[in-house]
């Protein structure tokens, strides 16, 4: 759609040349002095003015300082008088200087003018003028002392922008003031570009008018342009702009850019570039940063590059980097940026530093530079910002898109970087740094470590994804401990993604080349062990001889290996009680051992106390397990590691800290990837619990649990599945789940399941169906194995299963026992869930007075929790035990609990759910459950509507303090 060039914002400059006009006509000269920048319109302002001087009846002459013409003498004049003016040309008289002939050659001009003045007035037009010649720029200075008296008006345009090459002198320097008046076209505002989108796009919805206003920079010229190329884009084209002009067409945005550069000179451009460059680094960090805003309040994640300095001093960092990196004044840096922010094409953002005024204005600039100068550029950049203190993440950034460094400090910035991507739970990030840091020189050993640490996270998005990475760390130059190392780190990844055998065979090949060193073939032989039962279908450790020990001085890491797996096995099979395994557990633990081979003995260790409700001491044992890998964050047994700390959590039934793990919610795997995790299991339930059960479904559908290895968590990911079933009313399927759960744990001879109890779960299932005596006999089941254990935990929740299922007045006792035995035990879920069940029976024996109490009790429990699921259940049995009258509304203001009615009165009057929560001392997640509970009552989907759908009653301090 060809567009004619808008004027807009540009009436009081022809107001101005009117009446300037007007003085002509009477003899009342002045030169008139339209300056700007490139791009602000001075031409399309010219060419107006000429049209409205035509049109008053004044003869029009035009010119136009063209560079290429600087050289020539008098090329602007003999465009203004044409062929009267070819006396310009002739040779000076014979025996006349130079001087002389330039005199002679003025005075004819002027003659000329004269004689073109008395035929009319006259509008002498020159456009940029600060490419025009030298001899043509003297004689419009002299006119505009001289013309005084003669009905001519001299308009003049004149490119005025801070570049940082200085210019020369205006054509005003050294005219007196009373002479000239200057006019400085202004950028344009952002009512009058959205109103050039507008006439553009008549449709255009409000967000892309906003985006063509801030890409367009207040640049009439600019913005021109970017019409132009966007009205190539059809209907079904994006509503938002590009961020790069590779997506328009035919490209005259990128055009204008690279034109305003070249005008603008090469250091300039250089510094526009660099400072491109250093944005773009920043972006890419703020886009890895960025987390979906919590709802109701928050903000997004602060983007700070220099830590510690007020804004002013960030600048001036900001400034200096760019002017070493560009190589120039850092003075006339700092006023170019100031001066590009006036005119609107950078922005100063919220934490103080000048960015492009669009991410499609910064790939224009950098669009002049190739691939090896943007690498250049990246490198230096790194390199200034690690002068400057520059956090780590800001400079591998850099380093990621930069040339190869060389230097020691850019792998170690690499790595540090990577380590904290992994702890913010962004490992495709710390992947791209790490295989940037491959690109450097370094010692074979360390080389190693990146490969190791690099496969791990590869093999942690794909099973089979890391080995070669592994692979070729274990055939790198090197010491014997650090041989081990890859081949331990290799040898788990092949368990991982199921091929067993050939990680124990590689690692038995390991022990006969290091056959000299004890220390190590122990090591190896103990891990081994460990990874003996990672399929169902391979040797256990019990089942297999012990291998001869190398004889030497040390702690005996294979027996240890050995017997914590019989720890594992017998507390999984209900051979050995929680207290014997424990004590176990502490005597192993308590010998040093290799650091090769702690991940891995603690790790297990941890396990079996967390089982055993012992939760602070697994929590200890993780930490253990993870001290040695300070250097080694990615070890293949990180990921388990960390799985556990998301189990302690919901083991005390935390949801928050669950729900927090950055992978725990993340669905859409593929199915053949590595499966669910541990973290996957406890968000699922986490969300039943919470009363988010549409958000489990759509996590547990991310799975596909055929094609998933048949591995503990997968077992795991079953139970959760069935729970999410079990919950939205499906008992049938939920029964296959775990009955499935079941077979697939019997198959390793684990018969006690204190992590997912599918027997309890499948006896539930069971009553649903009208089956109570299959589901008697899996409750007596469970009980019997939970007494060998021993834990409260697990003998109260099998009790509670067997009450249920037995029913009656022994059921009632069994009930009142399991209340008793949970009481203690950290969490509180399985505690409410025996209420619950104690209170059902009471309300069948008709002891209403006792159930209420008892479910009140359980009410109070599950608002602590924020346990939307089963505080939903036990109202609804308070509800048929006559604690409201009968018919009380489920719907409306009446139908609100008072801490519902309470929070939403808070949220009503404007306070964020972290404002309400530390108010009334709750867990975040409590306020944000409440809500949805209100919302759902009140028949309401935003917070704005609270106030009107709440009763006209006060919520201030006061009605509270009532």
């Amino acid at each position: 759609m060809p567009l004619a060039e808008p004027l807009s914002e540009r009436d009081d400059a022809l107001r101005l040349l009117a009446a300037q006009g007007e003085r002509a006509r009477a003899g009342a000269v002045r030169l008139v002095l339209l300056r700007g920048a490139t791009g602000t319109g001075r031409t399309a302002l010219l060419s107006a003015a000429a049209e409205q001087a035509a049109g008053q009846g004044m003869r029009v002459l035009r010119a136009r300082g063209v560079p290429e013409d600087g050289g020539a003498d008098w090329a602007v004049v003999r465009q203004l008088f044409g062929a009267d003016a070819d006396f310009l040309q002739e040779p000076p008289a014979p025996g006349a200087s130079p001087a002389e002939h330039r005199r002679t050659q003025g005075a004819l001009l002027w003659r000329l003018l004269e004689t073109y003045a008395r035929r009319g007035p006259l509008f002498v037009a020159v456009d940029d003028v600060h490419a025009a010649d030298a001899s043509s720029r003297r004689w419009l200075t002299e006119a505009a002392r001289f013309v005084d008296g003669l009905p001519v008006l001299l308009v003049v345009t004149e490119r005025s922008q801070y570049d940082i090459d200085p210019a020369g002198h205006g054509l005003a320097h050294g005219l007196s003031p009373a002479l000239v008046h200057t006019h400085t076209l202004a950028p344009l505002s952002d009512g009058a570009a959205a109103d050039l989108v507008r006439a553009a796009f008549p449709d255009a919805e409000p967000g892309r008018v906003a985006d063509c206003v801030r890409a367009g920079a207040g640049n009439p010229l600019l913005l021109r342009a970017l019409l132009h190329d966007l009205s190539s884009w059809t209907e079904s084209s994006p509503a938002a702009l590009p961020d790069t002009c590779a997506a328009l067409y035919p490209g005259a945005y990128p055009d204008v850019v690279s034109w305003w550069l070249a005008g603008a000179g090469g250091a300039t451009a250089r510094v526009a570039r660099c400072l491109a460059v250093l944005e773009s680094g920043e972006a890419d960090q703020a886009a890895a940063a960025r987390t979906p805003e919590p709802a109701g309040d928050g903000a997004g994640p602060r983007r700070d590059r220099y830590p510690g300095y007020c804004p002013d001093e960030r600048r001036g960092a900001q400034a200096r980097t760019v002017a070493r990196m560009a190589q120039a004044d850092p003075d006339r840096v700092t006023g170019w940026l100031t001066a590009m922010t006036r005119l609107g094409l950078l922005r100063r953002d919220t934490d103080g530093l000048h960015r492009y005024a669009h991410p499609l204005l910064r790939d224009a600039v950098l669009s002049g530079w190739t691939s090896g100068r943007r690498r250049e550029a990246h490198r230096a950049a790194a390199e200034e910002l690690m002068r400057e203190g520059a956090p780590v993440g800001a400079v591998a950034r850099h380093l990621h898109h930069g040339a190869a460094v060389a230097e020691p400090w850019a792998v170690d910035v690499l790595l540090d970087a990577a380590a904290e991507e992994v702890r913010a739970g962004r490992p495709r990030c710390a992947v791209a740094f790490l295989r940037r840091a491959l690109d450097e020189p370094m010692e074979p050993v360390r080389r190693a470590t990146v490969l190791i640490q690099l496969g791990s996270l590869e093999c942690a998005a794909h099973p089979s994804g890391g080995l070669p990475r592994l692979a070729q760390a274990v055939r790198l130059p090197g010491g014997s401990r650090d041989r081990v190392r890859a081949t331990v780190a290799l040898a788990t990844a092949l368990a991982r993604s199921g091929d067993v055998v050939a990680a124990r065979r590689m690692l038995r090949e390991e022990e006969r080349r290091l056959a000299g060193r004890p220390g190590l073939v122990r090591t190896l032989r103990a891990v081994t062990v460990l990874l003996s039962d990672a399929t169902p279908h391979t040797a256990r450790a019990g089942h297999e001889p012990v291998p001869p020990a190398p004889d030497d001085e040390g702690p005996d890491l294979l027996d240890a290996a050995y017997r914590l797996l019989a720890v594992r096995h017998g507390a999984t099979a209900g051979l050995i009680s929680s207290r014997e395994a424990m004590e176990r557990v502490r005597a192993l633990t308590g010998s040093p051992a290799d650091p090769l081979a702690v991940p891995f003995l603690y790790g297990m260790a941890a396990l079996v106390a967390h089982w055993a409700d012992e939760l602070d001491e697994a929590e200890q044992l993780v930490r253990r397990a993870l001290d040695p890998l300070a250097s080694f964050l990615l070890h293949p047994m990180h990921h388990i590691l960390t799985d556990m700390r998301v189990d302690v959590a919901a083991a005390r039934a935390d949801y928050d800290a669950v729900l927090a793990e950055p992978r725990a919610r993340a669905s859409g795997i593929l199915s053949s990837g590595p499966g669910p995790t541990s973290a996957h299991t406890q968000a699922v339930i986490a969300l039943v619990e919470t009363g988010r059960r549409e958000e489990a479904a759509r996590l547990a559908d991310g799975f596909d649990l055929l094609t998933a290895p048949d591995s503990w968590r997968t077992h795991r990911f079953l139970y959760a599945r069935a729970v999410l079933r079990a919950a939205s009313g499906q008992p049938a399927e939920a029964l296959e789940d775990f009955l499935e759960c079941g077979r697939r744990q019997a198959s390793r001879e684990a018969h006690l399941s204190v992590q997912s109890p599918w027997r309890v779960g499948a006896a539930e299932c069971l009553l649903a169906l009208g089956r109570p005596r299959e589901a008697l006999e899996l409750a007596e089941e469970e009980t019997r194995l939970a007494e060998a254990w021993g834990t409260a935990r697990v003998r109260g929740r099998a009790l509670r299963m067997l009450g249920e299922a037995t029913g009656g007045r022994r059921g009632l006792r069994l009930t009142a026992r399991a209340v008793g035995l949970l009481r203690g035990t950290p969490g509180g879920a399985e505690l409410i869930a025996a209420l619950i069940a104690h209170g059902r029976l009471l309300l069948a024996f008709r002891e209403r007075s006792q159930a209420r109490e008892v479910l009140h009790e359980a009410v109070e429990h599950a608002e602590r929790l924020g346990a939307v699921r089963l505080r939903g259940v036990a109202e609804d049995l308070l509800h048929e035990g006559g604690a409201r009258r009968p018919g009380a509304p489920r719907t409306g203001p009446a139908a609100l609990t008072d801490s519902e009615r309470r929070i939403a009165g808070l949220a009503a009057e404007g306070r964020t759910n972290a404002e309400i929560a530390a108010s009334l001392h709750l867990a975040r997640r409590t306020v944000e459950t409440h809500l949805t509970a209100a919302y759902r009552k009140l028949g309401i989907t935003r917070r704005t509507e609270l106030p009107a759908a709440l009763p006209p009653v006060p919520y201030g301090p006061e009605a509270r303090a009532g």
